[in-house]
């Protein structure tokens, strides 16, 4: 845990500064099919700091913790600073004050032994291995990382936050009878928290196992869909992935102002009113979102971004700079992933709202479509193009579920696709086991219900 050499460094700075130390940890384990593959531990750790001046930053960091590379990284950012003002000033104003946190440390770092890993992937695997005969290969995983950041402003701020993250794995294959190979993936429990807090024992995933197994059968015997534009339901998973790959990136204040789709659709209509999409900060709807943070990167006090409300796109999400550039107030979205990493806008708990319908209303209204449940992977640009793959679904035949789906891609532009949304359900699904990669890794979560609309689907 990070000791206190910060404060009195930060005292008498004339310009905006900012100081952070920061230690990130992973601990990962990997059983493929009975064998152990993968057994990591690892951390990186130092110290950061960051001065303002006429509209450039300076930046300099070091991997060490200790005075001496304190005053280093200080002196060095604001020499920076001064570099740039003389041969690229903007000659832009300071920053626009915000009221200076305090955020004292709220937890303790546990490191859980890395045998706690093992033992529990172990114990996964042999139940996977004893009750089901036929798969072509299971996978069992364990990871679990977190952040620790302490950070200091010139102008008072205080923030001492951890953020541990732990989550199991799972990935079952099993070949189908015309000789091809299918497989899923699942995040089993897991979230915000130390492993050993969120993992009492092996017994309590072997539900969503058995599921995850069941359904891969069902996959096995599955079909392809008819491609082209269809009538769909996405799972809230999905809705969620929509959220952040398709939209959330595209309203991200930096990708606003080097042009993204959204920067000429503000005050106007991209979806249908069914949709409300907000950044969260640290609670939503009365709960604490997965990943909650209170103060970002630049000692900015975090608020919720509303970015979308009944279809029309009302906000962004913003630095304390772009918030300076908009004349809105900034809304604590700069975030870094390492002590060596400067923070950018980046989003933290991206969701839609929920609706009113019921997931089996929704499907009981489509005729021909598909119902489409599990993802893996996702891609967009700033014009909102996307494709995601998808992994399980079910064809929807009056309004009844069908045959399971092989798997397949949805693509489109996001602001088109969200206008055709006429249901939304009344429920709400997290998901906070993934990365954000815009430039550097972050952790992130995104939720929603899940969504009638149409959407181009792939085929064979």
């Amino acid at each position: 845990m990070l000791n206190d050499l910060l404060k009195k460094h930060i005292s008498g700075i004339p310009e905006h500064a900012e100081l952070r130390a920061q230690i990130n940890t992973n601990r990962g384990v990997s059983i493929v099919s009975g064998n152990l593959v993968s057994n990591v531990r690892s951390q990186s750790s130092g110290v950061c700091a960051r001065v303002y001046k006429n509209g450039v930053w300076g930046f300099a960091a070091k991997g060490e913790y200790t005075d001496e590379a304190i005053s280093d990284v200080l002196t060095a950012a604001r020499n920076n600073a001064d570099f740039l003002n003389t041969h690229a000033g903007r000659g832009k104003p300071p920053l626009v004050p915000v009221q200076p946190p305090f955020n004292p440390l709220k937890r303790d770092y546990v490191d859980v032994p890395q045998s706690a890993y093992i033992d529990f992937c172990r114990e996964l695997d042999d139940y996977i291995t004893n009750k089901y005969k036929n798969l072509a290969s299971r996978t069992v995983i364990a990871r679990a990382d977190s952040m620790e950041k302490l950070l200091y402003t010139s102008e008072g701020g205080y923030s001492h936050a951890i953020m541990p993250r732990a989550y199991i794995y799972v990935v079952l294959s099993a070949e189908t009878p015309d000789g091809d190979t299918v497989e899923l993936f699942e995040p089993i429990g897991g979230g915000e928290g130390y492993f050993d807090e969120l993992y009492k024992s092996p017994e309590d995933c072997h539900k969503e196992i058995d599921k995850l197994y069941e359904e891969l059968m069902q996959k096995r015997e599955g079909i392809f869909p008819n491609a082209g534009l269809r009538d769909v339901v996405l799972d809230a998973t999905l809705a969620g992935m929509l959220a952040h790959e398709a939209v959330g990136h595209t309203v991200e204040a930096d990708l606003v102002m080097a042009g993204s789709v959204a920067s000429k659709t503000l005050g106007r209509e991209v979806a249908s009113d069914k949709i409300t999409m907000i950044d969260f900060a640290h609670t939503a709807l009365g709960k604490p979102v997965p990943l909650p943070v209170y103060v970002d990167d630049e000692g900015t006090p975090c608020e919720d971004a509303v970015l979308i409300k009944d279809g029309i796109l009302v906000g962004y999400m913003h630095n304390r700079e772009s918030a300076m550039y908009y004349d809105v107030k900034p809304t604590g979205n700069a975030r870094a992933h390492k002590f060596s990493d400067e923070p950018l806008i980046r989003m933290r708990n991206t969701a839609i709202l929920p609706g009113k319908d019921k997931l089996s209303d929704m499907i009981a209204s489509i005729d021909n479509g598909y119902y489409l449940t599990r993802t893996q992977n996702g891609q967009a640009d700033t014009t909102g193009e996307f494709m995601f793959g998808i992994t399980m679904g079910y064809e929807i035949k009056n309004g009844k579920l069908g045959r399971a789906l092989r798997d397949t891609t949805i693509s489109g532009v996001a602001f088109e696709m969200l206008k055709t949304v006429d249901m939304v359900s009344d429920d709400m699904v997290w998901s906070s086991s993934g990365y954000c990669g815009k430039k550097q890794l972050m952790p992130v979560s995104m939720g929603g219900p899940a969504i009638k609309c149409k959407v181009n689907i792939g085929g064979r």
